[in-house]
């Protein structure tokens, strides 16, 4: 395992680190923690060097951080780097910013956080919370009392209010979505390298859009001509950009951990050679997904509440990319989270009003039959 040092943290940490937002879940139609997969997985995961496990208070309705302190028993809290957040939205007054650390203490079973994030920073909730609160004095009381050793931010808006929360000076060191498909940040990402600040990625490989199929599948596609892009060539990708300290990918199986270790284990630096075969493909794959659906919305807002755009982003991953793992991991949160809202494909009512309005012709209601087939309930 290579380890790096993330910014003005003086942290060393391993180049991947352990993201429990896709946990392991039990059988069924249910985001609830497997915990005794999870404790196995993450365990092992310290075992090859992982030094770097990543929680917040609201992934799997509450579950990951209790699984996590699950793990983390039997003296492997003192081999990690511990990091969750908090839920800045919810707060309405700054007691509220202690009021879930403590809770959150209590939940990890442990007496400080190793790196407390204010949770999914935009510039409206950086003024209307972070600033309005004035929850930087509260971070930096909680560090002064031992409950927290650094305070960190993670950032969910648009790129362009990125550097306004660099410049403010909020944390020691930044959380932001980046990877093949969307580099949106990385400008940003090098301003804040230059000035100490630490830089750690979520999203590396899209999400799972990016993982690698199963083996057989892998050899279908290439047999039929069909290039693929692999979890371990969007990982290099993101540990080539000197920027970056570490990137958390969620590992939701053992095989999802042993191949993040290999490719963490091998990696080298791509060669420009290298990154313009990457580019070349994504561009293909890209053509071949906007075959289907351009995802340009226009079949929106559906009187029934289905997500037709996510429902049929998820198939263009599971037909293009051979995503199919993530794509109905996906689906099956519809719904459940904020970030996937709406509803399934099955609460489709076929009064198709959409149809009209796709500039592709696509029957959407039809697809939308396939979509439930192929991403629900076996």
């Amino acid at each position: 395992m290579q380890y790096r040092t993330l910014g003005m943290t003086g942290l060393e940490v391993s180049i991947l680190g352990f993201g429990a937002m896709r946990l392991p879940t039990k059988p069924g139609r249910t985001i609830s923690v497997d915990t005794d997969e999870t404790v196995r997985i993450i365990r092992h995961a310290i075992d090859e060097g992982v030094n770097l496990v990543d929680t917040a208070w609201s992934y799997h309705n509450g579950e990951s951080e209790t699984a996590v302190a699950g793990a983390l028993a039997d003296g492997y809290r003192d081999k990690v780097i511990l990091q969750t957040k908090n839920p800045t939205w919810l707060l309405e007054k700054p007691e509220d910013y202690d009021d879930y650390l403590d809770k959150q203490l209590e939940k990890l079973r442990t007496d400080s956080i190793d790196s407390y994030l204010f949770h999914s920073l935009s510039k409206k909730n950086f003024e209307s919370k972070v600033r309005a609160l004035d929850l930087v004095a509260r971070a930096e009381r909680a560090r002064d009392a031992g409950k927290i050793r650094h305070v960190c931010f993670s950032f969910h808006d648009d790129a362009a209010n990125l550097r306004e929360l660099v410049d403010a000076g909020i944390g020691e060191a930044m959380l932001v979505q980046y990877n093949l498909l969307d580099r949106s940040n990385e400008e940003t990402m090098a301003y804040a390298a230059d000035r100490g600040m630490g830089v750690m990625i979520m999203g590396p490989v899209g999400g799972g859009r990016l993982a690698t199929p199963p083996s057989e599948v892998l050899e279908k596609a290439r047999a039929d001509g069909r290039e693929m892009i692999t979890a371990t060539d969007a990982l290099t990708f993101v540990w080539s950009n000197p920027a970056v300290g570490t990137a958390l990918s969620g590992m939701g199986s053992m095989d999802d951990v042993e191949e993040n270790l290999r490719a963490a284990r091998d990696f080298k630096p791509l060669t420009p050679e290298e990154s313009a075969e990457l580019e070349r493909i994504l561009a293909r794959n890209k053509e071949l997904g906007d075959s289907y659906c351009t995802l340009c919305g226009y079949c929106t807002p559906c009187p029934e509440g289905v997500n037709i755009p996510l429902i049929f982003e998820l198939m263009n991953y599971h037909r293009v990319y051979k995503a199919e793992k993530y794509a109905r991991e996906t689906y099956k949160l519809i719904g459940f989270l904020e970030m996937f809202p709406g509803k399934r494909a099955d609460a489709c009512t076929e009064c198709g009003e959409c149809e009209p309005k796709c500039p592709q012709g696509i029957p959407i209601i039809e697809q939308l039959k396939e979509a439930a087939g192929a991403l629900g309930e076996e």
